[in-house]
């Protein structure tokens, strides 16, 4: 008798600390959220930004046997993890249906530029050369201990300062600068403003991906059936599939006012790109010692190092250390097992079907119906 009231005690104990913690958890989130929306976070100087994260890392040890438990019990679902939106799905939190319609009503203004990917495909990269290109290479998020959210926008995201309060940057061209994971069917669009579209190898995107839902979720990530199911279904991946993404926004390059431009570009030869896109937005050429500054300043190190100005999303409860970078290399497709990549290459060979215009910056490996591969275009 004295044994089964010790164990109905333990299981009480057990089941009490359970309920304790999982309340404790949801006060965690809630706080949590409310205080990264905006500016919450990213308009905090350095220092009240770390001391954010020590008190979200403080709770996460206090919650610790919750998290131990939920992460060898439940796994991340995408298809509850998502917003919907006119067809295009999104992950909830980051994202909302109203955030997305106040984007999709946003009227773009001549100073906009816009810088538009998939996700994990080089945004907050691409982000950086066109403010350093906008400060031609005296831009001071580093020394002043800004993050680059405090003054440029994601415009259907929730945590950002918002458009109607970003500052206009660099003398020359003043302009706004503006991040979209946005379809080309979904951005706000005017023939005044520009707009940097960055594409990047499908399965590097998809391994990208990867580390990045891993990062953030720890051991709640799924497992990779469930990682391949998301990438490839229009209905789950969160601003539409690779293919979709990168087809719209190839059809909207014809217009004088869209840079299309590559990931492996920008690896291979950052001091071209770094140009051209001086050149797209109509600033005078950079002298040789700008351009180093540029160049200098958008690199994988100087980036790394200085990671806290340039993070992705802020600090929760399940990471409090937001990575930039994971491996950030241009052949990331390679890392992925070898019959996982060649599913996702001939899913997006079936995608890219005859009749589809072709995308520039071609990846050889990508084999379309009847042998053809995409050919790369000049520049």
């Amino acid at each position: 008798m004295h044994v089964l009231w010790w164990v109905l005690g333990a299981f009480g104990a057990v089941l009490g600390l359970y309920i304790l913690q999982t309340i404790h958890l949801a006060i965690v989130l809630r706080w949590e959220d409310e205080q990264t929306v905006g500016l919450g976070y990213y308009g905090l100087p350095p220092a009240e930004r770390e001391r954010f994260k020590k008190r979200l890392r403080f709770h996460a040890f206090l919650l610790s046997p919750l998290l131990w438990v939920n992460g060898h019990l439940a796994r991340l679902d995408f298809r509850r993890a998502r917003i919907r939106y006119k067809g295009v799905s999104a992950p909830s939190g980051s994202c909302s249906e109203e955030s997305f319609a106040r984007a999709e009503a946003y009227a773009p203004r001549p100073e906009d530029v816009f810088v538009v990917t998939q996700m994990k495909c080089g945004t907050t990269w691409m982000q950086h050369v066109v403010y350093q290109v906008l400060q031609r290479g005296r831009g001071d998020l580093v020394e002043t201990g800004t993050a680059l959210y405090a003054v440029a926008p994601w415009i259907e995201g929730r945590k950002s300062v918002p458009v109607e309060q970003a500052p206009l940057l660099g003398g020359e061209r003043p302009s706004r600068l503006i991040k979209t994971h946005l379809p080309a069917q979904l951005c706000p669009w005017d023939e005044r403003a520009r707009y940097i579209y960055v594409l990047r190898h499908p399965v590097s995107c998809f391994a990208s991906c990867i580390d990045f839902v891993r990062t953030n979720v720890g051991r709640m990530a799924p497992e990779m059936p469930a990682f391949e199911e998301w990438y490839c279904s229009p209905e789950l991946m969160w601003w539409g599939t690779w293919t979709e993404h990168a087809r719209g926004w190839w059809q909207r390059a014809r217009e004088p006012n869209v840079l299309f431009l590559t990931f492996e570009e920008m690896r291979k030869d950052l001091p071209a790109v770094v140009r051209r896109v001086a050149e797209f937005l109509g600033v005078a050429p950079l002298t040789d010692p700008e351009l180093a500054d540029v160049v200098l300043k958008c690199g994988f190190a100087y980036m790394q190092e200085h990671q806290g100005n340039f993070e992705m999303h802020p600090p929760h409860i399940l990471q409090t250390n937001a990575e930039l970078f994971v491996r950030g290399t241009a052949d990331r497709h390679k890392d992925v097992p070898d019959d996982v990549r060649q599913r996702i290459l001939a899913w997006a060979a079936r995608e890219l079907a005859p009749g589809d215009p072709a995308l520039p910056a071609a990846y050889p490996d990508l084999a379309l119906p009847g042998g053809g591969v995409l050919e790369p275009t000049a520049g």
